[in-house]
């Protein structure tokens, strides 16, 4: 089965709202640690629209396992990351009207800036993964950037009511880790999974972690979020 990861931006979302110290990202941080995941992981944009330099610093600090930064491919987030120095980089798309990216890096636009930004954070000494669209050609375009592996954005997937139409999306999903996996990519999958969607991503050999955000934090209002942890581990874990 894969690790959970659980991202605490939504935590802070509900903090911008009311533009206060609570909720902390830390806590829930912690909280989710000791239910069970194994990192956490946060978005950093540039305009620090909910994750701010000091929540990186705090959660940087106070994670014992694993902790993820996504980022844009920019030189201000490049300077942020070699300075902190989380376990893993993940580059994403920014858009200033996207509360989350609604898909993954167009690695042929950006490509110039993207295999800079990798090069450097690389030889830093941290892994550096791009989150993309469960696309064959995306999934080999990131093998000659050289990356050490791909988060597969699932929110096509996870956001389909219609059975037939799920299913379609989930053998995209299955294909793109296979390939990635035959490339040597280490593989991640994220974006819009729930408690509906997250046990057959979990199913699959190729995935070794699942970064689940906004579901847990939604299920955590009703029960806590160790709970919440708790009940999708075992959901990834096929029971």
């Amino acid at each position: 089965m894969p690790d959970l990861v659980v991202s605490v931006n939504h935590v802070a979302s509900l903090r911008q709202g009311h533009n206060d110290k609570h909720p902390d990202p830390a806590a829930a941080a912690v909280l989710a640690e000791l239910a069970g995941a194994v990192g956490i992981a946060v978005r950093f944009t540039g305009d620090r629209r909910y994750v701010n330099d000091r929540d990186i610093r705090v959660l940087r600090e106070i994670v014992k396992g694993r902790f993820i930064l996504g980022m844009a491919p920019t030189s201000e987030m490049m300077g942020m990351a070699l300075d902190v120095k989380p376990d893993e980089v993940i580059l994403i798309p920014e858009h200033p009207e996207e509360a989350t990216p609604s898909g993954g890096l167009d690695l042929i636009l950006d490509r110039a800036e993207i295999n800079d930004t990798i090069a450097t954070i690389r030889d830093s000494g941290i892994p550096v993964f791009l989150l993309i669209d469960p696309d064959p050609d995306h999934i080999k375009i990131a093998h000659r950037l050289n990356v050490d592996g791909v988060q597969i954005h699932t929110a096509a997937y996870a956001g389909d009511a219609l059975p037939s139409t799920r299913k379609r999306l989930l053998a995209r999903l299955v294909d793109a880790a296979k390939i990635a996996v035959k490339l040597k990519l280490r593989v991640a999958a994220g974006s819009g999974l729930g408690y509906t969607t997250a046990r057959a991503v979990g199913q699959l050999s190729e995935v070794e972690t699942c970064i689940i955000g906004h579901s847990i934090m939604a299920r955590a209002l009703m029960v806590g979020i160790e709970t919440a942890v708790r009940e999708m581990i075992i959901l990834l874990e096929g029971q």
